[in-house]
């Protein structure tokens, strides 16, 4: 028999195909397998879970103590509350500890809830992939899906570089467009509006920011200097680590007033947050008129920042010499520094992305799509977008675990 009479192979039948093996597929795929269903993960990557792999410097920052619904931007703020308030940090941790994975908390002394793995980030890839094993869902590693459709029976039809598959229920976990590196792309966001589902327009989220060519020319003089600043827009307000680079800004406060900040949005810097330098400076100028200003202000900032501050107001001298409406507005300066980004590196290095699958074509209590049986999105490819500090892969977790319920 030629190859031209060979019949076509008979597709593959599953309970539930879920298409990406990262944080919310893996979940989903375990508890999916766990109720009796015969599950398939299909992921395009060489190797599952990715982004868990490189998290929080290879040690996954895999959850947030103080989880609740305000650490999340979403359309629709309500649609996260059900998954997150069925499964909890606490149930993720139970699973942890059941395994002998060793964790700590990050800065404990600030109350930040960041929980990282002691040893690495793999010992999470390890426990998911355990449990898709032990309850024989299949992974099928670098299969690309080229065409989905629903059956006239009902579930769906897949073209893959495996051959063609068939399952009554689908799963969407293939992320967003953060990190393109390890492989994201726009496949989920493109299944949805195939199937009707409107889209959130995506946007890099925690992200640094970029600047014009005179607030760029700060930043590279500044290179390298790190501090604890405050950044606020009327909508969010963030105290943390901000960091000048030779691109712009960065650090956690910087990523956190990202994820609110549309395009050419200025926002407020307090680089002194815990002073009052108005106050601090005519004090100083008081007690200690024949200090140079430049080294007043570096007991509070950086050197070199304050010598910047110093140069850029034209005050390099004794704050004596200093009339105070001077000192006021320096002050003032340093307090609120109002900057005006011109934009952000991208999904380079956008940790997530902001928006995806529309919530309000979503059940929040099974992930399922309202227009179309069978078919769920889970993770990041939704619009929930978690703050920074293990927030969004809470959010994977409880969304995969909920969907694994009901697939």
């Amino acid at each position: 028999m030629n190859a031209q009479t060979h019949p076509a192979r008979e597709a593959a039948q599953y309970d539930v195909i879920i298409i990406g093996a990262g944080a919310a597929g893996l979940m989903c795929a375990g508890e999916a397998a766990k109720q009796g269903r015969k599950t398939c993960i299909i992921e395009h990557a060489k190797k599952p879970a990715e982004k868990i792999r490189i998290s929080g410097g290879g040690r996954c920052n895999f959850t947030n103590l103080y989880t609740k619904p305000e650490n999340f931007i979403s359309e629709n703020p309500h649609f996260c509350k059900s998954a997150l308030a069925r499964f909890t940090p606490q149930d993720f941790i139970k699973r942890l500890n059941a395994r002998g994975i060793a964790w700590h908390e990050k800065h404990p002394e600030k109350n930040t809830g960041q929980l990282f793995c002691d040893h690495s980030a793999t010992d999470i890839i390890d426990m998911l992939m355990d449990e898709v094993r032990a309850h024989k869902a299949e992974l099928k590693l670098q299969t690309s899906v080229s065409n989905i459709e629903a059956r006239p029976q009902g579930g769906f039809s897949l073209q893959t570089t495996q051959g063609a598959l068939h399952t009554e229920s689908l799963v969407i976990a293939s992320g967003g467009l953060s990190i393109p590196k390890i492989g994201a792309s726009p496949f989920g966001y493109k299944i949805a509006r195939q199937f009707g589902l409107n889209i959130v327009d995506p946007k890099p989220a925690l992200v640094p920011l970029t600047f014009d060519q005179d607030m760029l020319a700060l930043c590279k003089s500044l290179s390298g200097v790190s501090l604890e600043a405050r950044a606020s827009n009327a909508k969010a307000s963030f105290m943390d680590g901000l960091l000048f680079t030779h691109r712009g800004l960065s650090g956690p406060a910087i990523l956190q007033i990202s994820s609110y900040l549309e395009d050419g949005e200025p926002f407020t810097i307090n680089l002194a947050p815990t002073y009052d330098m108005i106050e601090t400076l005519k004090t100083a100028k008081q007690e200690r008129p024949k200090k140079q200003l430049q080294n007043i202000i570096s007991e509070t900032l950086p050197a070199r920042l304050a010598e910047s501050l110093c140069k850029d107001a034209g005050a390099e001298r004794k704050i004596a010499e200093l009339p105070d409406k001077a000192l006021a507005a320096l002050g003032a300066r340093i307090n609120a520094w109002p900057v005006c980004p011109i934009g952000t590196e991208g999904y380079r290095t956008a940790e997530v992305t902001r928006g995806g699958v529309d919530t309000n074509d979503l059940s929040s209590k099974t992930m399922e799509a309202k227009n179309h049986p069978g078919l769920y999105f889970i993770g990041e490819v939704v619009d929930v977008t978690g703050h920074l500090g293990g927030f969004n892969f809470q959010w994977a977790w409880a969304s995969g675990y909920v969907a694994g319920q009901y697939v």
